[in-house]
C-alpha cells in the first residue's frame, strides 16, 4: 500500500516503537521535544481518517510529548504505512488488546467503534479522548472545551493508573461556544439562536473528495456523483444530512442544544439551531444571536472577544471585512466578526455575531489534543 506522509521528514523506521533517529529539523534553532522517554504512551484510533490524520498534524505542531505512539485503524487499513515526525509506522488493527500500556488514546473512528472500544480502553487504564457523539450526553463523562470548562475533567490525570472517558463536543458546538462563552461570563446568556453553514469535512474525507469531484463534473456539464449525500452538493446548499427527529429538529441541531446546556452547566439556557450544509471544504461558519439577562454593548463585547483565548476578532466594517471559512482553514483560532447590537431587543440585551472555525482543527483534533495536554 502507498505510504501516508503527513510531514516533510526523510528518516523512515518501521514499527510502533521506533528507534530514535538522528533528527532533521526544519529550523536549526528549534529542538523538537515530542519523542521523549518521560512522555506518555499514546494511541490514535481511526488514524487513517480525516480527523485521525489531523490528530497527528496537531500533535506535531504543538510538540506534544510522547514516548511511543500506536497507529490504530480498521482491519482494512491495517498494514498500511504512514510517516510521522521522521519515523515510519505500520498501522495496526484495532482490537481489545490494543491498549495495554497506553496512557492516552485519541479516538475518531465513529460512534459504534467508540462505544465498543472506549470502555475497554478505559478499563485497561487508558484515558480516552473521544471525538464521536457516543459519550457526550453521558452524565458520568466530561464534555470539554479547554478554554470553556476545564474544571469538568478535574482529577483526571496521566500517572494515576486510572482510565477515563472524556468526550470532545460536536464541531459546531465548539466553534459557537468559543465565541459565546466569554460573553456569557460577562452577561449571562438567556437564549441563543444559531444558524450554521457547515463544511464538507464534517462528513469526513470522502465527503470532501466528493465535493471536489462534483465541482469538476458540474463545470464539465456532467451529472454529479452523489454517493455520500443524496443530492448535488457542488453549487448548492441543503439542510444538514443528519437524521430528522420527531420534533422537526435534526440530530446536529439537537447536539448544539443539549451540549451547550451540559458544557455551560445550565439546563435552563434556551438554545435553538438550524444547521445547513454548504459547499465549503473544511471550515464551518455560524450566525449567532444572543439574548442576555443584563446589558452588554457591542464595544464591550468586542473588547471581551479580543482578549478571549483561542479567538481572533475580524470586524472591519469600513472595509466590509469579516470572518470567512477560507481565512480560518488550517488555523487554530476561531474568528469572530459582525459584532453588533441586536436592534430587535431593548436595553442592549442582545447581540449578533458571526463565527468561523476550522472544523477539523478546533472543531475536532485541536480540541482533543488540548484536552490531552491538560492530562499531563
Amino acid at each position: 500500500m502507498a505510504s501516508l506522509s503527513l510531514h516533510r521528514h526523510t528518516h523512515l523506521f518501521s514499527g510502533s516503537l521506533p528507534t530514535r533517529p538522528t533528527r532533521r529539523f526544519a529550523a536549526p534553532t528549534k529542538v523538537r521535544m515530542s519523542l521523549t522517554e518521560t512522555g506518555p504512551s499514546i494511541a490514535v484510533v481511526g488514524v487513517t481518517g480525516a480527523v485521525g490524520q489531523e490528530f497527528l498534524s496537531v500533535l506535531s505542531d504543538r510538540d506534544f510529548p510522547y514516548r511511543s505512539i500506536k497507529m490504530l485503524a480498521s482491519k482494512r487499513s491495517a498494514g498500511s504505512r504512514l510517516t510521522f515526525e521522521g519515523n515510519e509506522y505500520v498501522v495496526e488493527e484495532l482490537t481489545a488488546e490494543s491498549f495495554g500500556g497506553v496512557d492516552i488514546a485519541l479516538f475518531s473512528a465513529g460512534g459504534s467503534i467508540s462505544k465498543e472500544f472506549g470502555p475497554i480502553a478505559a478499563d485497561t487504564g487508558t484515558i480516552v479522548v473521544d471525538n464521536s457523539s457516543a459519550f457526550r450526553m453521558d452524565e458520568k463523562v466530561p464534555l470539554v472545551i479547554p478554554e470553556v470548562n476545564p474544571e469538568a475533567m478535574h482529577g483526571i490525570k496521566v500517572g494515576t493508573g486510572k482510565g477515563a472517558l472524556i468526550a470532545n463536543p460536536n464541531c459546531s458546538t465548539i466553534i459557537c461556544l468559543m465565541a459565546a462563552t466569554p460573553l456569557h461570563r460577562h452577561a449571562k446568556v438567556l437564549r441563543m439562536v444559531v444558524s450554521t453553514y457547515q463544511a464538507a469535512s464534517g462528513a469526513g474525507a470522502a465527503a470532501m473528495e466528493e465535493l471536489e469531484q462534483q465541482t469538476r463534473e458540474v463545470l464539465e456539464g456532467r451529472p454529479p456523483t452523489c454517493k455520500i449525500f443524496k443530492q448535488q452538493y457542488a453549487f448548492n446548499i441543503f439542510s444538514h444530512n443528519a437524521s430528522v427527529l420527531s420534533n422537526g429538529y435534526n440530530e446536529e441541531e439537537m447536539k448544539m442544544v443539549k451540549e451547550t446546556r451540559k458544557i455551560w452547566n445550565d439546563k435552563d439556557v434556551k438554545v435553538t439551531a438550524t444547521c445547513i450544509r454548504v459547499p465549503v471544504m473544511r471550515a464551518h461558519a455560524e450566525s449567532v444571536n444572543l439574548q442576555f439577562d443584563s446589558p452588554l454593548d457591542e464595544d464591550t463585547a468586542r473588547d471581551i472577544l479580543k482578549n478571549a483565548p483561542g479567538v481572533v476578532v475580524i470586524d472591519d466594517r469600513k472595509a466590509n471585512h469579516f470572518p470567512t471559512p477560507l481565512e480560518v482553514s488550517n488555523k487554530d483560532d476561531v474568528a469572530v466578526g459582525r459584532i453588533r447590537q441586536d436592534l430587535s431587543q431593548d436595553g442592549n440585551k442582545g447581540l449578533d455575531i458571526f463565527v468561523c472555525g476550522d472544523q477539523i482543527r478546533k472543531g475536532a483534533a485541536l480540541n482533543a489534543v488540548q484536552i490531552a495536554e491538560m492530562l499531563l
